[in-house]
Protein backbone atom coordinates (compact mmCIF):
# COMPACT_ATOMS: atom_id res chain seq x y z
CA UNK A 1 0.00 0.00 0.00
CA UNK A 2 1.48 3.34 -1.08
CA UNK A 3 1.85 6.17 1.50
CA UNK A 4 -1.08 8.06 -0.06
CA UNK A 5 -3.14 5.37 -1.73
CA UNK A 6 -5.62 6.22 -4.44
CA UNK A 7 -9.11 6.26 -2.91
CA UNK A 8 -12.67 6.81 -4.11
CA UNK A 9 -15.93 7.75 -2.41
CA UNK A 10 -18.82 5.35 -3.17
CA UNK A 11 -22.05 6.42 -1.46
CA UNK A 12 -24.99 8.78 -1.85
CA UNK A 13 -23.59 12.19 -2.65
CA UNK A 14 -25.79 14.00 -0.12
CA UNK A 15 -24.20 12.02 2.74
CA UNK A 16 -20.60 13.04 2.01
CA UNK A 17 -20.71 16.41 3.80
CA UNK A 18 -22.30 14.82 6.89
CA UNK A 19 -19.80 11.99 7.08
CA UNK A 20 -16.77 14.11 6.25
CA UNK A 21 -17.13 17.77 7.23
CA UNK A 22 -14.28 20.12 6.29
CA UNK A 23 -11.88 19.23 9.15
CA UNK A 24 -12.17 15.53 8.31
CA UNK A 25 -11.65 16.18 4.60
CA UNK A 26 -8.44 18.05 5.43
CA UNK A 27 -7.26 15.08 7.45
CA UNK A 28 -8.29 12.71 4.66
CA UNK A 29 -6.17 14.68 2.19
CA UNK A 30 -3.09 13.85 4.25
CA UNK A 31 -3.91 10.14 4.19
CA UNK A 32 -5.13 9.42 0.66
CA UNK A 33 -5.11 10.69 -2.89
CA UNK A 34 -8.83 11.30 -3.37
CA UNK A 35 -11.00 13.64 -5.43
CA UNK A 36 -13.45 15.01 -2.85
CA UNK A 37 -15.67 16.38 -5.65
CA UNK A 38 -16.29 12.93 -7.12
CA UNK A 39 -18.74 10.59 -5.42
CA UNK A 40 -19.73 7.32 -7.09
CA UNK A 41 -23.38 6.38 -6.69
CA UNK A 42 -22.94 3.71 -9.34
CA UNK A 43 -19.78 2.08 -10.60
CA UNK A 44 -20.62 2.43 -14.31
CA UNK A 45 -20.42 6.22 -14.01
CA UNK A 46 -18.29 7.29 -17.01
CA UNK A 47 -16.41 9.81 -14.84
CA UNK A 48 -14.81 7.02 -12.84
CA UNK A 49 -11.42 5.49 -13.42
CA UNK A 50 -11.24 2.46 -11.14
CA UNK A 51 -8.01 1.14 -12.57
CA UNK A 52 -5.78 2.83 -9.96
CA UNK A 53 -8.22 2.78 -7.03
CA UNK A 54 -6.78 1.01 -3.99
CA UNK A 55 -9.40 1.90 -1.38
CA UNK A 56 -13.14 2.41 -1.57
CA UNK A 57 -14.62 4.63 1.12
CA UNK A 58 -18.24 3.56 1.08
CA UNK A 59 -21.46 4.61 2.79
CA UNK A 60 -25.23 4.38 2.55
CA UNK A 61 -26.29 3.76 -1.04
CA UNK A 62 -23.06 2.18 -2.23
CA UNK A 63 -23.84 -0.35 -4.98
CA UNK A 64 -22.56 -3.92 -4.67
CA UNK A 65 -18.85 -4.45 -5.24
CA UNK A 66 -19.27 -7.37 -7.62
CA UNK A 67 -17.04 -9.25 -10.08
CA UNK A 68 -17.41 -6.57 -12.74
CA UNK A 69 -16.32 -3.83 -10.35
CA UNK A 70 -13.37 -5.87 -9.15
CA UNK A 71 -12.32 -6.60 -12.73
CA UNK A 72 -12.27 -2.85 -13.39
CA UNK A 73 -10.35 -2.20 -10.17
CA UNK A 74 -7.40 -4.62 -10.19
CA UNK A 75 -5.52 -2.67 -7.49
CA UNK A 76 -8.43 -2.50 -5.04
CA UNK A 77 -7.34 -3.83 -1.65
CA UNK A 78 -9.74 -2.43 0.94
CA UNK A 79 -13.32 -1.31 1.50
CA UNK A 80 -13.79 1.07 4.44
CA UNK A 81 -17.52 1.39 5.10
CA UNK A 82 -18.68 4.61 6.79
CA UNK A 83 -21.93 2.99 7.93
CA UNK A 84 -23.06 -0.19 9.68
CA UNK A 85 -23.85 -3.39 7.81
CA UNK A 86 -21.72 -4.30 4.79
CA UNK A 87 -24.09 -7.05 3.64
CA UNK A 88 -25.58 -4.94 0.87
CA UNK A 89 -22.28 -4.08 -0.82
CA UNK A 90 -19.75 -6.85 -0.13
CA UNK A 91 -20.16 -9.84 -2.46
CA UNK A 92 -18.49 -13.28 -2.44
CA UNK A 93 -16.10 -11.97 -5.07
CA UNK A 94 -14.70 -9.51 -2.50
CA UNK A 95 -13.74 -12.31 -0.13
CA UNK A 96 -12.26 -14.30 -3.02
CA UNK A 97 -10.11 -11.28 -3.88
CA UNK A 98 -9.03 -11.11 -0.22
CA UNK A 99 -10.18 -7.54 0.27
CA UNK A 100 -9.84 -6.00 3.69
CA UNK A 101 -13.27 -4.81 4.81
CA UNK A 102 -14.00 -2.48 7.72
CA UNK A 103 -17.29 -1.18 9.10
CA UNK A 104 -18.20 1.86 11.19
CA UNK A 105 -20.84 -0.15 13.05
CA UNK A 106 -19.09 0.58 16.35
CA UNK A 107 -19.52 4.32 15.81
CA UNK A 108 -23.15 3.88 14.79
CA UNK A 109 -23.71 1.81 17.93
CA UNK A 110 -23.16 4.85 20.14
CA UNK A 111 -26.37 6.81 19.33
CA UNK A 112 -28.45 3.62 19.16
CA UNK A 113 -27.30 2.68 22.64
CA UNK A 114 -27.96 6.21 23.90
CA UNK A 115 -31.49 6.13 22.47
CA UNK A 116 -32.06 2.72 24.03
CA UNK A 117 -30.82 3.73 27.47
CA UNK A 118 -32.99 6.84 27.37
CA UNK A 119 -36.11 4.88 26.50
CA UNK A 120 -35.35 2.17 29.09
CA UNK A 121 -35.11 4.74 31.86
CA UNK A 122 -38.21 6.61 30.70
CA UNK A 123 -40.16 3.36 30.35
CA UNK A 124 -39.11 2.26 33.83
CA UNK A 125 -40.36 5.58 35.18
CA UNK A 126 -43.69 5.01 33.44
CA UNK A 127 -43.23 8.16 31.38
CA UNK A 128 -44.82 6.94 28.14
CA UNK A 129 -47.98 5.55 29.77
CA UNK A 130 -48.39 8.49 32.17
CA UNK A 131 -47.81 11.00 29.37
CA UNK A 132 -50.53 9.33 27.31
CA UNK A 133 -52.89 9.37 30.28
CA UNK A 134 -52.12 13.05 30.90
CA UNK A 135 -52.80 13.87 27.25
CA UNK A 136 -56.07 11.93 27.34
CA UNK A 137 -57.45 13.18 30.66
CA UNK A 138 -56.03 16.74 30.44
CA UNK A 139 -56.47 17.42 34.17
CA UNK A 140 -54.78 14.28 35.47
CA UNK A 141 -52.20 14.49 38.25
CA UNK A 142 -50.75 11.78 40.47
CA UNK A 143 -52.90 11.86 43.59
CA UNK A 144 -50.86 9.06 45.13
CA UNK A 145 -47.52 7.38 44.57
CA UNK A 146 -47.66 4.82 41.78
CA UNK A 147 -46.22 1.60 43.24
CA UNK A 148 -45.31 0.09 39.86
CA UNK A 149 -43.28 3.08 38.62
CA UNK A 150 -39.54 3.53 39.08
CA UNK A 151 -36.11 2.21 38.13
CA UNK A 152 -34.91 0.98 41.53
CA UNK A 153 -34.29 -2.72 40.96
CA UNK A 154 -36.14 -2.80 37.65
CA UNK A 155 -35.36 -6.00 35.71
CA UNK A 156 -34.06 -5.25 32.21
CA UNK A 157 -33.51 -8.08 29.74
CA UNK A 158 -31.01 -7.51 26.94
CA UNK A 159 -31.44 -9.79 23.91
CA UNK A 160 -28.15 -9.92 22.01
CA UNK A 161 -24.64 -8.97 23.13
CA UNK A 162 -23.97 -7.12 19.89
CA UNK A 163 -21.85 -3.97 19.84
CA UNK A 164 -25.01 -2.04 20.66
CA UNK A 165 -26.18 -4.54 23.28
CA UNK A 166 -22.83 -4.43 25.07
CA UNK A 167 -22.78 -0.63 24.92
CA UNK A 168 -26.29 -0.51 26.44
CA UNK A 169 -25.14 -2.78 29.27
CA UNK A 170 -22.11 -0.54 29.86
CA UNK A 171 -24.20 2.65 29.95
CA UNK A 172 -26.79 1.11 32.29
CA UNK A 173 -24.17 -0.15 34.75
CA UNK A 174 -24.30 2.93 37.07
CA UNK A 175 -28.07 2.59 37.57
CA UNK A 176 -29.81 0.45 40.19
CA UNK A 177 -31.14 -1.99 37.62
CA UNK A 178 -31.15 -5.77 37.58
CA UNK A 179 -29.88 -6.81 34.15
CA UNK A 180 -29.86 -10.19 32.48
CA UNK A 181 -28.68 -11.20 29.01
CA UNK A 182 -29.69 -13.70 26.36
CA UNK A 183 -27.02 -14.45 23.79
CA UNK A 184 -26.18 -17.99 22.73
CA UNK A 185 -22.59 -17.11 21.81
CA UNK A 186 -21.34 -14.30 24.04
CA UNK A 187 -20.90 -13.69 27.75
CA UNK A 188 -20.63 -10.25 29.34
CA UNK A 189 -18.76 -10.20 32.66
CA UNK A 190 -20.96 -9.23 35.57
CA UNK A 191 -24.25 -9.77 33.73
CA UNK A 192 -26.29 -12.87 34.42
CA UNK A 193 -27.06 -15.02 31.39
CA UNK A 194 -30.54 -16.41 30.89
CA UNK A 195 -32.40 -18.40 28.29
CA UNK A 196 -34.64 -16.33 26.05
CA UNK A 197 -37.72 -17.81 27.70
CA UNK A 198 -36.46 -17.07 31.21
CA UNK A 199 -35.52 -13.53 30.24
CA UNK A 200 -38.95 -12.86 28.77
CA UNK A 201 -40.77 -14.29 31.78
CA UNK A 202 -38.80 -12.29 34.34
CA UNK A 203 -38.06 -8.91 32.71
CA UNK A 204 -40.00 -5.69 33.16
CA UNK A 205 -38.32 -4.24 30.08
CA UNK A 206 -36.95 -6.26 27.14
CA UNK A 207 -34.56 -4.56 24.69
CA UNK A 208 -33.68 -6.24 21.38
CA UNK A 209 -30.14 -6.08 19.97
CA UNK A 210 -29.87 -9.29 17.93
CA UNK A 211 -28.96 -9.39 14.22
CA UNK A 212 -31.46 -10.02 11.44
CA UNK A 213 -30.50 -13.53 10.32
CA UNK A 214 -32.73 -16.51 9.45
CA UNK A 215 -32.44 -17.89 12.98
CA UNK A 216 -33.76 -14.67 14.56
CA UNK A 217 -36.71 -14.02 12.25
CA UNK A 218 -39.81 -13.61 14.44
CA UNK A 219 -37.86 -14.77 17.47
CA UNK A 220 -40.51 -12.92 19.43
CA UNK A 221 -43.59 -14.66 18.11
CA UNK A 222 -47.02 -15.11 19.68
CA UNK A 223 -45.81 -17.81 22.07
CA UNK A 224 -42.80 -15.90 23.33
CA UNK A 225 -44.58 -12.57 23.62
CA UNK A 226 -47.15 -14.34 25.78
CA UNK A 227 -44.36 -15.16 28.25
CA UNK A 228 -43.79 -11.48 29.06
CA UNK A 229 -45.44 -10.38 32.31
CA UNK A 230 -48.38 -7.98 32.36
CA UNK A 231 -47.17 -4.40 32.14
CA UNK A 232 -43.85 -5.29 30.51
CA UNK A 233 -42.32 -3.07 27.82
CA UNK A 234 -40.67 -4.26 24.59
CA UNK A 235 -38.04 -2.00 22.98
CA UNK A 236 -36.83 -2.72 19.45
CA UNK A 237 -33.98 -0.69 17.97
CA UNK A 238 -32.50 -3.67 16.10
CA UNK A 239 -34.50 -4.98 13.14
CA UNK A 240 -38.25 -5.21 12.63
CA UNK A 241 -38.03 -8.82 11.50
CA UNK A 242 -37.15 -9.95 15.04
CA UNK A 243 -40.79 -9.46 16.07
CA UNK A 244 -43.97 -10.96 14.64
CA UNK A 245 -45.87 -7.71 14.08
CA UNK A 246 -49.34 -9.27 14.06
CA UNK A 247 -48.63 -11.06 17.34
CA UNK A 248 -47.32 -7.85 18.90
CA UNK A 249 -50.36 -5.87 17.75
CA UNK A 250 -52.62 -8.47 19.38
CA UNK A 251 -50.77 -8.14 22.68
CA UNK A 252 -50.84 -4.35 22.52
CA UNK A 253 -54.55 -4.30 21.74
CA UNK A 254 -55.15 -6.41 24.84
CA UNK A 255 -53.40 -3.71 26.89
CA UNK A 256 -51.12 -6.28 28.48
CA UNK A 257 -47.83 -4.98 27.04
CA UNK A 258 -46.36 -1.74 25.77
CA UNK A 259 -43.81 -1.26 23.00
CA UNK A 260 -41.21 1.30 21.94
CA UNK A 261 -40.41 0.65 18.29
CA UNK A 262 -37.77 2.43 16.24
CA UNK A 263 -37.86 -0.37 13.65
CA UNK A 264 -40.80 -2.37 12.34
CA UNK A 265 -41.80 -5.00 9.84
CA UNK A 266 -42.68 -3.74 7.29
CA UNK A 267 -40.71 -0.52 7.32
CA UNK A 268 -42.11 2.00 6.93
CA UNK A 269 -45.44 0.87 8.30
CA UNK A 270 -48.46 1.22 6.02
CA UNK A 271 -50.60 4.28 6.89
CA UNK A 272 -53.39 2.03 8.12
CA UNK A 273 -51.25 0.13 10.62
CA UNK A 274 -52.96 -0.13 14.03
CA UNK A 275 -49.61 0.60 15.65
CA UNK A 276 -50.08 4.29 14.84
CA UNK A 277 -53.26 4.47 16.90
CA UNK A 278 -52.47 2.24 19.87
CA UNK A 279 -51.79 4.37 22.97
CA UNK A 280 -49.30 1.83 24.32
CA UNK A 281 -47.15 1.86 21.16
CA UNK A 282 -44.47 4.59 20.97
CA UNK A 283 -43.09 4.80 17.42
CA UNK A 284 -40.08 6.60 15.97
CA UNK A 285 -39.07 6.44 12.27
CA UNK A 286 -35.75 4.54 12.49
CA UNK A 287 -33.92 7.47 14.11
CA UNK A 288 -31.95 5.66 16.82
CA UNK A 289 -28.90 5.35 14.59
CA UNK A 290 -26.61 8.17 13.50
CA UNK A 291 -28.31 11.39 12.46
CA UNK A 292 -27.22 15.02 12.20
CA UNK A 293 -23.87 15.68 13.82
CA UNK A 294 -23.63 12.04 14.96
CA UNK A 295 -22.92 10.94 11.38
CA UNK A 296 -19.42 12.46 11.43
CA UNK A 297 -18.45 9.98 14.16
CA UNK A 298 -18.53 7.28 11.48
CA UNK A 299 -16.36 9.37 9.17
CA UNK A 300 -13.83 9.76 11.97
CA UNK A 301 -13.74 6.00 12.51
CA UNK A 302 -13.10 5.42 8.80
CA UNK A 303 -10.20 7.89 8.81
CA UNK A 304 -8.74 6.15 11.86
CA UNK A 305 -8.96 2.88 9.93
CA UNK A 306 -7.37 4.47 6.86
CA UNK A 307 -4.51 5.74 9.01
CA UNK A 308 -3.93 2.22 10.38
CA UNK A 309 -4.08 0.78 6.88
CA UNK A 310 -1.51 3.16 5.43
CA UNK A 311 0.75 2.56 8.45
CA UNK A 312 0.63 -1.20 7.88
CA UNK A 313 -1.32 -1.81 11.11
CA UNK A 314 -4.31 -4.16 11.53
CA UNK A 315 -7.76 -2.70 11.11
CA UNK A 316 -9.54 -2.19 14.44
CA UNK A 317 -13.01 -2.77 12.98
CA UNK A 318 -12.39 -5.43 10.38
CA UNK A 319 -15.31 -7.52 9.10
CA UNK A 320 -14.72 -11.02 7.74
CA UNK A 321 -16.84 -13.40 5.72
CA UNK A 322 -17.49 -15.48 8.83
CA UNK A 323 -18.85 -12.43 10.68
CA UNK A 324 -21.71 -11.96 8.23
CA UNK A 325 -23.59 -14.98 9.57
CA UNK A 326 -24.02 -13.37 12.99
CA UNK A 327 -24.09 -9.60 12.50
CA UNK A 328 -26.80 -7.27 11.28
Amino acid sequence: MSPRPKALFAMREEHLALLFPAPLLRRLDTLADIDVTLVAERFDDPRLDLADTEILITGWGCPPVDEAVLAAAPRLRAVLHAAGSVKGLVTPACWERGLLVSSAAAANAVPVAEYTVGTILLAGKGVFALSERYRRERGFTLAKIEPLVGNNGRRVGIVGASQIGRRVIELLAPYDLDMCLYDPYTRVPGVRRASLEELLRSSDIVSLHAPAIPETRHMLDRTRLALMPDGAVLINTARGSLVDTDALVAELKSGRLSAILDVTEPEPLPPGSPLFDLPNAFLTPHIAGSHGNEVARMGTLVLDELERLTAGQPLAHRVTDDDLDRVA
